[in-house]
């Protein structure tokens, strides 16, 4: 129409230019440049406030901060890693990818695909904000266990608040990812052709939508307690402490699958794309996704096997949680079949893929341990638990992130990042991030507990080990912001296919297969 007409609609309001751009996008890709932008800028608030934490636990003795105010900084640091970095920046994950891996226009819901994500930035404000109000921000722990929850000062109002808000975001994003992909592919894309990243995607949507309104319940009842006298927590008014574990983690352990399957999705595009070779057994890692998403109804209590459960219902749950274990092998069995006789190279973000391998799969085994109730009892809340879902929420999403963020720069920018700089924030990563974690399994199992702000001189040395990684780890980070800003400005122009021999789409599909057996491995040129 416009070559008909001769108008020059370059100036009007369908391509609006400058702040409106980003305010009123509908664009998924738009979108989600926005939610990965976004979520650095939360990854580098928390971590902030985890090196705030790790400085005051560099030696013992208190040094820096009052008890409460440590407490406050290790609740938001949670809250703000695991609703404001590492999910949103897998949201950004679906919008920029879903649509380009299905064949579709762009996301199923695209206005409300623009006001999920502008939900974020004001719940995120209250987050940071409730820590200059009156009483501080709250000091419950991320999990904001009652009765602690329900005595603090109007910090936890805000952080309910933030909740409710991030939870309505979430859904309305998860709405829009399920109606996407079951409704926009591209003719002859099955659902048993899709990439397994959207595989990933569209099972996390589903778990998203049956959890988060279970959060809301926690916190709503929470509010009412706290300001309406309804002692849903309060064993004097009736009510039970324990059943707000139970609802809160009734939500909080799907969540944690929520953080880890669309990282299985996008390592599952990228050790095949550098292997050079089609995903070893397609349609089990589809059926593996299935089955943690299911199982991870069942295993809630297993975080709370210190609150006097009958030895039947520990029982339950401590192999209801050792069965969670298989699906994640098969998953782990495969990706190294993908890699084996494959022809290998190791660019960034096949290292953080693998890398992810190496250290998800530790953070696996010190999850078995935990469950295994009377150990369980031994280490619960000790710093072993806190090595052991770092090693998967670090090691595991955030890897995944790295690995995914180097993959599809080129596709994203149509620039080549660099790569000694992508190196050097592997390595950097790797070795500082293991200094972190690593020694906090020895902690734990010397009994130093989390969540304090000063601890017995037994445990100095670990301590300062874990400190000194932190700030590295933070450190590398910077080279991470970098390389990322160094590619979007410029740098060599990315070609059509990128990672050569290795095109995204055309390694990763089941179907149809390649023309060779792989024995020998494909020409690169």
């Amino acid at each position: 129409m416009e070559a008909v007409h001769g108008h020059d609609h370059s100036h009007d309001h369908h391509h609006p230019t400058g702040l409106t751009r980003w305010l009123m996008t509908t664009n998924h890709k738009d979108i989600g440049t926005l939610y990965l932008w976004f979520s650095f800028a939360m990854f580098i608030t928390g971590g902030l406030l985890a090196l705030g934490i790790r400085a005051e636990l560099f030696k013992p003795g208190m040094q820096l901060w009052q008890p409460e105010f440590f407490n406050q900084l290790t609740t938001m640091h949670g809250l703000i890693m695991v609703f404001g970095a590492i999910m949103p920046a897998f949201v950004g994950f679906a919008n920029w990818q879903i649509p380009l891996m299905i064949g579709a226009s762009d996301m199923a819901f695209a206005r409300m695909n623009n006001f999920s994500f502008w939900l974020l930035p004001p719940a995120a404000a209250l987050l940071v904000t409730s820590f200059f109000v009156p009483g501080g921000a709250t000091g419950a722990g991320w999990t904001l266990y009652a009765p602690l929850s329900v005595q603090q000062g109007m910090g936890m109002d805000l952080a309910i608040f933030a909740v409710h808000i991030m939870g309505a975001s979430s859904i309305m994003g998860s709405i829009n990812i399920i109606t996407t992909i079951l409704n926009m592919r591209a003719p002859g894309m099955t659902l048993m052709k899709m990439p397994l990243f959207v595989w990933t995607w569209l099972i996390t949507a589903y778990l998203l939508i049956a959890v988060m309104p279970v959060l809301a319940g926690a916190v709503t009842m929470l509010l009412t307690d706290r300001h309406f006298d309804t002692h849903f927590f309060n064993a004097a008014g009736g009510g039970d402490p324990v059943l707000y574990q139970h609802v809160f983690w009734f939500f909080g352990h799907p969540e944690v699958y929520i953080m880890i399957l669309p990282a299985f999705g996008i390592v599952s595009q990228v050790i095949p794309a550098f292997a050079r070779k089609p995903l070893f057994g397609y349609a089990s890692m589809v059926y593996a996704t299935a089955s943690i998403a299911i199982l991870s109804f069942i295993v809630w209590a297993h975080h709370m096997f210190v609150v006097g459960m009958p030895a039947a219902g520990q029982l339950f749950f401590m192999y209801a949680t050792m069965l969670i274990a298989v699906p994640t092998g098969v998953k782990v069995f495969n990706w190294v079949a993908t890699m084996w006789k494959g022809s290998m190279t190791f660019e960034t973000p096949m290292l953080f893929s693998v890398g992810f391998l190496f250290v998800f799969s530790m953070g696996g085994f010190t999850g078995l341990v935990c469950a295994i109730t009377p150990i369980d009892i031994q280490i619960q809340d000790t710093y072993y638990v806190v090595a052991h879902f770092h090693y998967v929420l670090v090691a595991g999403s955030l890897f995944a992130l790295f690995s995914g963020t180097y993959f599809w720069l080129p596709k994203w920018t149509g620039h080549m990042y660099d790569e000694k700089l992508g190196k050097l924030h592997f390595w950097c990563s790797m070795i500082f991030f293991n200094l972190t974690f690593f020694v906090m399994h020895f902690l734990g199992l010397a009994g130093m507990p989390r969540r304090v702000p000063d601890y017995a001189t037994q445990f100095a040395d670990f301590n300062m080990i874990a400190s000194i990684g932190a700030f590295g780890f933070g450190l590398s980070q910077l080279i991470f912001l970098w390389c990322v800003i160094k590619c979007i400005k410029g740098g060599e122009k990315a070609p059509a296919k990128p990672w050569e021999g290795a095109d995204s789409l055309e390694w990763t599909l089941p179907s149809p297969a390649p023309y060779h057996s792989f024995e020998t491995p494909p020409i690169v040129k």
